[in-house]
């Protein structure tokens, strides 16, 4: 039989009560499908549903195969291994035991001489160089992730669930989770926002509010389908806007008639001439139709109003979010930033960062690039100030914003709203809530309690509180799209197009930095400048 995953007639709401689904029918085959869709609207529990995690509150869930399921981050024990991730630890004791001469006669018969062979081939796929006795613990958020997918690809499920695999990767993992992914004979669900890795898709799944839409091909092929759907609701907006107002006119056209025909009668009444009993009869039928023609305008009028409500509904969907900013006037040769032979680390004599030198001028957009490990945040803690330098000199000559990846300028027990009067305490209350809508915090959601944001939103919420107002000269961003669904990227994407400061981020996110006109990179490797 081959293998399926089929949700049908699935609802299910959060702790608080939002319904996420509501009659959901979903199925998949052994393919390899993108989930999409904005921040909080049910990915990530879409994968728990079909994982078994959670139940749904109506409807069911049918899995035909086994899964292999890749979440977010994983704690680890302190004393976990690679080769407890894989399940084989007692396998390769059995190994060990055998080239020692110990093992007994049962473990010979039942050993495994090539699973040393086929865990490395396995990490390998996955970029990874690391013997299987490595601690989880002493890897990096990014090597753990490559390790962890590389043991669902060791077990050989019929499905994969990957929640964003390429989150906190390097450049040279992203490419090799990305060769893996498309090298694959599995079926895969697969949440994520990154562009590159959706390229690879065989079809593409985008959840909204309202329900779930399958769309065949890859990344390109999905937003030229939603270019057609979109400019298809617009026209539907042109078309009920145009029967509103012939609605509108018609009724006003009715009711001046009527108001003629009833001037009409009261002169013809007021000559005389006419039975009373037939002048009560006309007043009676004036009435009747009146009334008949209010209620049919009025019923014209609310089905023009519902379908254009239908098709302003469709098109906030589908419309690409756009941010306009305010200018910093940051002049094209002022000095921004002065990097100066600056060595430092964490450890003494153990420099993360040797000898680095460089200057940034005037609204220069750079890209700081580089492997796991190769000293990228800690450039960024010597810029901010956090980490001081052991040899050299770091100047900032301007303002600055620094966003990191945990969006530590925001005080979690404070609204949104309230982040961004503290931070921007020179705007008034309409600046602050045109900024905050800019980046879908509207009405009621600005009033939302950081601490209660998914990290797609905190970092929105970030980004608003920064460049919504006064947008500092220098902005320093630490991988600004982890955690953003596509909508929101291409939002941020936009409005750093219109940023005129000078930029530097760090981001493995080659589609992202196109898009943003990074137009010079500073390669680190160990902490040296190569590029």
């Amino acid at each position: 039989m081959p293998a399926s995953i089929t949700l049908s007639q699935v609802s299910w709401s959060a702790p608080d009560g939002r319904p996420l689904f509501s009659d959901l029918d979903l199925s998949f085959g052994a393919e390899r499908i993108g989930l999409v869709g904005r921040n909080g609207v049910g990915k990530t529990t879409l994968l728990k549903l079909v994982s078994g995690e959670i139940k749904p509150h109506s409807g069911t869930v049918s899995v035909g195969g086994s899964l292999g399921i890749l979440r977010q981050s994983v704690q680890v024990a302190a004393d976990e291994s690679i080769a407890d991730l894989f399940g084989v630890t007692d396998a390769l004791g059995v190994l060990q035991r055998a080239e020692a001469g110990e093992a007994t006669a049962d473990e010979l018969v039942s050993a495994d001489w090539m699973l040393p062979a086929r865990i490395a081939a396995a990490l390998n796929r996955t970029g990874l160089d690391a013997p299987p006795q490595t601690l989880l613990a002493a890897l990096s958020g990014g090597q753990r992730t490559r390790a962890g997918l590389a043991a669902l690809v060791f077990t050989e499920p019929d499905f994969l669930l990957l929640d964003e695999p390429t989150n906190n990767l390097d450049r040279d993992g992203r490419e090799a989770v990305i060769a893996l992914i498309s090298s694959l004979r599995a079926g895969a669900i697969i949440v994520s926002h990154d562009r590159e890795l959706l390229e690879s898709v065989d079809a593409i799944v985008e959840l909204t509010s309202l329900s779930a839409t399958r769309y065949g091909g890859n990344w390109s092929h999905y937003r030229q389908r939603k270019a057609l759907e979109l400019a298809a609701a617009e026209h539907d907006l042109a078309d009920a806007e145009k029967r509103m107002a012939e609605v509108a006119r018609k009724a006003q056209a009715t009711v001046e008639r009527q108001a003629h025909r009833d001037s009409t009668g009261r002169k013809m009444a007021a000559k005389g001439g006419i039975p009373r009993i037939m002048l009560g009869g006309m007043k009676e039928r004036s009435e009747t139709t009146g009334g008949d023609n209010v209620r049919l305008a009025e019923r014209r009028r609310a089905q023009a109003l519902d379908e254009g409500k239908a098709a302003r509904e469709k098109i906030e969907i589908l419309q690409p979010l756009s941010v306009t900013l305010p200018p910093t006037g940051l002049a094209a040769g002022k000095m921004v930033l002065r990097v100066d032979r600056v060595t430092s680390g964490y450890r003494p004599g153990d420099p993360v960062i040797r000898d680095l030198s460089f200057d940034v001028t005037g609204p220069e957009r750079i890209a700081v690039t580089g492997r796991n490990g190769s000293g990228k945040t800690t450039l960024l803690s010597l810029i901010t100030g956090e980490l001081k330098p052991w040899a050299g000199t770091v100047t900032v000559l301007t303002d600055f914003a620094m966003l990191d990846q945990k969006v530590s300028l925001l005080d979690p027990s404070a609204s949104i709203r309230d982040n961004f009067r503290r931070i921007n305490p020179h705007s008034d209350e309409n600046t602050c809530r045109a900024a905050l809508a800019r980046f879908m915090f509207r009405a009621d959601a600005a009033l939302q309690a950081v601490s209660t944001l998914s990290g797609g939103q905190l970092l929105r919420a970030g980004l608003a509180c920064v460049l919504g107002s006064a947008p500092p000269p220098l902005l320093i961003l630490d991988e600004p799209t982890n955690h953003l669904d596509t909508d929101s990227i291409s939002a941020v994407e936009a409005g750093l197009r219109a940023y005129d400061g000078a930029l530097l981020v760090v981001s493995h996110d080659e589609t992202f930095l196109e898009s943003i006109g990074v137009e010079r990179r500073l390669e680190l490797a160990g902490g040296d400048l190569v590029g």
